[in-house]
């Protein structure tokens, strides 16, 4: 088994969905005892959330590729992002650690294609839907198409991932409105959501939805055990 190397902390609410998802994988393929190998390191995320604000991704770089260097010498194989938002520098950080980095967008991607979309809704931070490191891999790569939501949607969901989420509060008010968004979408020709935000999958379950949903979270954990399991 290959040692993962996470980048956590952001929040730690999502991380500690990462750690039990990359565990309990492992046992149920390899059976008895069998645990994932790993190394963490989790961020102070008030410091991250600040920089973002700041709009200083320049420091974040820093910071990441620092860690991911850390985690290298500690035996990191490769490396697993516990974020959507931080693979923005995922490119720097691969480059500059030498590491591979497992980018979520490519799994989220196999993922959509497999059940045969090619329009989906995508949720998460300003960063995540207005950017194009994101919605750049899904569609160059995989040729899937993004819906977003308007500006007001966008910053209701922005402020709800920022001001409650990560704070570990989930709120039903909150769950209501996500869920009128991603039905609103279904009219812009959205087949699929991207929960594209490792948090939003502690609001919005496939349940509480009339159309396919891709948690990145798990789908990112079980990617990663499917490369640390690699032949």
């Amino acid at each position: 088994m290959k040692t993962i190397g996470m980048i956590g902390g952001m929040s730690w609410e999502s991380s500690l969905e990462y750690y039990r998802l990359m565990n309990e994988e492992v046992r149920a393929r390899l059976g008895g005892s069998h645990s994932v190998d790993c190394l963490l390191y989790s961020f102070d995320f008030q410091e991250v959330e600040d920089l973002q604000h700041q709009g200083d991704w320049d420091q974040l770089t820093q910071e990441m590729v620092k860690q991911g260097m850390n985690l290298k010498r500690g035996g990191a194989e490769f490396l697993v992002i516990c974020t959507n938002t931080m693979h923005k520098m995922a490119p720097d950080l691969e480059r500059e650690t030498g590491l591979r980095v497992l980018h979520i967008a490519d799994a989220t991607g196999r993922a959509i294609k497999k059940q045969g979309l090619s329009k989906v809704l995508l949720l998460g931070t300003k960063f995540t839907m207005e950017g194009e490191f994101y919605r750049g891999v899904l569609k160059e790569k995989h040729g899937i198409d993004i819906v977003i939501p308007n500006d007001e949607d966008r910053d209701f969901i922005h402020r709800v991932i920022y001001q409650e989420l990560v704070r570990g509060k989930i709120e039903d008010e909150s769950r209501a409105e996500y869920v009128r968004i991603i039905e609103a979408s279904k009219k812009a020709g959205a087949a699929g959501v991207v929960l594209g935000c490792t948090e939003i999958p502690l609001l919005i379950h496939q349940k509480d939805v009339s159309i396919p949903v891709f948690d990145t979270t798990a789908i990112h954990s079980i990617a990663a055990v499917d490369l640390a399991l690699e032949v």
